[in-house]
């Protein structure tokens, strides 16, 4: 009996612990104060959302957060320009003095500039560079999808061929990782974070 009840506890505290966070990615939990801390700081501050602006965001948050855990599994994470780069922005933002390593302002700070910088770099290695000197992929590209282009030579629109083939490989990058990693999202969090 006794061994059933601790498992029961078990239970409750993994529920009561995933009710106060949006998702988990890869079983790594997103809270609502981290989430809402981003939205509203990529929303000039604006804290009120709809239900479906909040889903909307949540999703590329998610996207966000599984090119980090692919830039992770790369080693991107121990490289020493990388560390490098970390410990300057860490000493850059002790010195202003506005946010101390025991605020958890401080904490989201730097945990956004260091996801920041291992997106960004795994995004060159994944989809900006593919682009660079690779013509010809950009022109069978071009050719595949040459009626989106109103019938424009590849020069004319070469601009927006990289963009949308970069915009591709991103697409595929996303759909392996959704299938490499669980995402798990709180709907019922999430809902009880919309305003309006």
């Amino acid at each position: 009996m006794r061994k059933v009840y601790c498992i029961s506890i078990l239970c409750f505290l993994n529920i009561a612990s995933f009710a106060q966070n949006v998702a988990s990615v890869n079983g790594k939990s997103i809270s609502s104060k981290e989430f809402m801390w981003v939205y509203k700081k990529n929303h000039a501050g604006v804290a009120s959302a709809s239900y479906q602006e909040l889903a909307a965001y949540l999703d590329l948050y998610i996207n966000f957060k599984l090119k980090v855990i692919d830039a992770k599994g790369m080693g991107l994470d121990v490289d020493t320009a990388y560390k490098k780069e970390i410990n300057g922005y860490e000493q850059a933002l002790k010195a202003q003095k506005k946010a101390s390593p025991k605020n958890i302002e401080y904490n989201f700070i730097m945990n956004e500039y260091r996801e920041g910088v291992l997106m960004f770099n795994v995004s060159e290695k994944k989809v900006w560079s593919k682009v660079q000197d690779n013509d010809s992929q950009l022109r069978d590209f071009y050719s595949k999808y040459i009626n989106k282009y109103d019938g424009k030579g590849f020069d004319e629109v070469k601009g927006q061929v990289i963009a949308d083939y970069q915009q591709n490989l991103e697409d595929d990058w996303i759909r392996l990782l959704k299938l490499k990693y669980t995402v798990k999202v709180n709907d019922d969090e999430l809902r009880k974070l919309a305003k309006l």
